[in-house]
């Protein structure tokens, strides 16, 4: 979308025209990057791949979504999963009897639903899409569910994943208990990794940002904890944050999102404030983000 994220694209070729036009020489180097896959089954593939590559960074900074108000310093971890039940199938009338992927499905997704989970640190769960069988007079065969569990905590999402599993495997139990004639089994298919990570408030990169938002006159009303691109480098131990690209919107992942351009200059300018003190400008300032040593 507008916001989430071709707008952080703007800013990034905004960035690159001032420095070619300027001539201004950096201390330290600089990688531009628009990356793919962050978003959904993407999972976070693109800026995986960066750091793969280029394990030799030292300091990452994300530019996702519009209004400058905050800045990243968290990354919330996400596990996603398809269960897949698997039974023997059959007709509804002649092969009454055995037992149905679909309900051994639903009796996990009920289970599930049961759930208790933390409200600090923070840790949820849904079911998101289901799929399955064949006909309405078919005994089903297979079934599937995508499940998306949050954390801001590693082991609490570690635990979470091992009680919908353990849900799971007590619903097929208790399918195959309810017929007695046939098994059902199900699959856990891992199908989203986003770890868990957070850079220190006394960093230097989060101390910049917060000094540019008061430089620029952008009120910064929070250090908050989200899921971005910034996921991965938190988790390496990398510093990193995610801020806005400036601007005003909303509706975000939907057909109706809106954007209007209201003090939209602010995003590259706060953006490019902390790029510079961070890496430094040749003969006038020295980089204040620190070598990590690799």
């Amino acid at each position: 979308g507008i916001g989430d994220d071709t707008r952080g694209l703007a800013v990034l070729l905004s960035i690159i025209e001032v420095l070619n036009e300027s001539g201004i020489e950096t201390v330290g180097d600089i990688i531009f990057s628009g990356n793919v896959g962050e978003e959904g089954r993407g999972d976070l593939r693109g800026i995986k791949a960066i750091f793969r590559d280029y394990p030799e960074i030292d300091g990452f900074i994300s530019i996702d979504g519009v209004q400058l108000r905050r800045i990243t310093t968290g990354a919330t971890g996400s596990r996603r999963f398809e269960f897949h039940f698997k039974g023997p199938g059959g007709h509804s009338f002649g092969a009454f009897g055995l037992p149905s992927a679909i309900h051994a499905m639903g009796r996990a997704i009920a289970k599930i639903s049961q759930l208790e989970t933390l409200p600090f640190p923070k840790t949820t769960f849904t079911v998101g899409t289901v799929e399955g069988g064949t006909s309405v007079n078919s005994i089903a065969a297979d079934a599937t569910f995508a499940i998306d569990m949050r954390s801001n905590d590693r082991g609490q999402l570690a635990k979470l994943e091992e009680r919908t599993k353990a849900a799971a495997l007590e619903a097929v139990a208790e399918e195959i208990a309810r017929w007695n004639n046939g098994q059902v089994t199900v699959e856990f298919n891992l199908i989203g990794d986003r770890p868990v990570g957070r850079t220190p408030t006394e960093s230097s990169i989060v101390q910049v940002a917060a000094l540019a938002f008061d430089e620029i006159g952008i009120e910064l009303q929070e250090l908050g904890i989200s899921s971005t691109d910034s996921n991965v480098p938190m988790s390496l131990g990398i510093p990193a944050i995610t801020i806005a690209g400036g601007g005003n919107g909303g509706g975000s992942h939907s057909p109706s999102e809106w954007f209007v351009p209201i003090n939209s200059h602010k995003g590259p300018q706060v953006s490019l404030l902390i790029l510079l003190t961070l890496v430094g400008i040749d003969e006038l300032s020295s980089p204040l983000l620190e070598d990590r040593d690799h």
